[in-house]
Formats: structure tokens, sequence, C-alpha cells
């Protein structure tokens, strides 16, 4: 069995989904000169499941070499990524409250996709799979999501909100995996886990 894995991710959720199926980890964070935010641009045209499949699969590759250049100890190398669609419409990370206010208005009254792709690669062995839910979001008045904008946590989060935080108050329906839906599909990820031989 395998000790630990290397987590490739900002993301604090992810790294308390991991905890909390007692999977030991350390992070694996890019360097500040390293362009990880253009392995998030969407290609023309490019459908929201191939999406997160393509950019999850690039930041295993970055992660991959991370590890070798930095000459880290070897272990398995765990990536995810997480993009709400609404219809073919990818709804990425705000760019400013402005964009924020624009992707709420979109997803206020309406039920939208969550897809979360996760990647492991231990050795020569990749293994990956996607999580899809849904999530539908009560009619929110303007002034509410103005409230919601204003209180930050809009801000780095795909299709503009954290479904474990404020937002709840908002969603009326969740068909799928919650934990998918905060970044990181547990029993989806334990599977993946199992089979390149840590436990969880």
């Amino acid at each position: 069995m395998k000790s630990f894995l290397y987590l490739a991710s900002q993301s604090p959720r992810r790294s308390q989904l991991l905890d909390q199926i007692g999977v030991p980890h350390k992070l694996l964070l890019p360097a500040p000169d390293e362009d990880t935010e253009s392995l998030e641009l969407a290609l023309q045209g490019e459908s929201p499941l191939h999406y997160v499949q393509r950019v999850t699969a690039l930041k295993l590759d970055a992660a991959m070499l991370r590890m070798q250049t930095r000459k880290m100890p070897v272990a398995p190398v765990l990536c995810s990524d997480t993009t709400v669609a609404l219809g073919r419409e990818i709804l990425g990370k705000p760019a400013d409250a402005q964009d924020a206010l624009r992707m709420l208005q979109a997803l206020s009254g309406q039920t939208h996709r969550v897809l979360t792709a996760v990647a492991v690669q231990s050795g020569r062995k990749r293994l990956s799979t996607v999580s899809l839910s849904r999530v539908t979001f009560a009619a929110m008045s303007r002034a509410q999501i103005k409230a919601y904008v204003d209180s930050g946590e809009p801000m780095g989060k795909a299709g503009a909100y954290g479904v474990q935080g404020l937002a709840a108050a908002h969603i009326s329906g969740i068909h799928g995996s919650y934990s998918g839906i905060m970044g990181l599909p547990v029993h989806e990820t334990a599977v993946l886990l199992r089979q390149v031989g840590m436990r969880c």
C-alpha cells in the first residue's frame, strides 16, 4: 500500500475531503511563476465534459513534471477540476463581481450541471473519472444576488458559488454527489485511489 499521495490543488475543500476518508496527503502546488490559469481556458465550441476532462489531464501533466523537477519522493499524484454548465455554456470562475452577478442571474431559478473530473497517476498508471451532479437554484432577487456577491464568496469558484457556503440558502435541490459539487467526489475518488494501492 502507498503511504501518501500528492494533492495538486490549492482548494482547501479537496484537502478536507481527503482527510475525511483518511487519505494521507501532501500538497504539490505550482510555483509562483507557473501559469496555471491558462490551463483553464476553454476551447472554441468545447463541451463541458470534454473541457473538464482535458483541464484535469493538463493539471496532472503539470503536477507530474513538478514532482520530477523538484526531485520529490515518488508517490501517486491526484488532480481534480470542477466546472458548472448551464446547457453547453461553461461557467468558470468569475473574472470580477460583475461577472459573478451575470452568472448567478443566469443560474437563478434554473437547474444546471456540475461536472468534476478526477485523475490520479501512480508510476505509468493513470486513471480518471467524472462525477456529474445537478443543482437547482430557487429564484433569487437582484438584491439577494448582489448581497451574495458582496460577501466575496463567489470569487474563485466555478459558477460563482460554493455549495458548502452561503449559497446553500438559495439551493432548492441537488441530485448527485454533494462532495463532487464541492470539488472532489469522495466515492469516485476512493475507487480510483484503491486501484493505485491507496487505503481509503
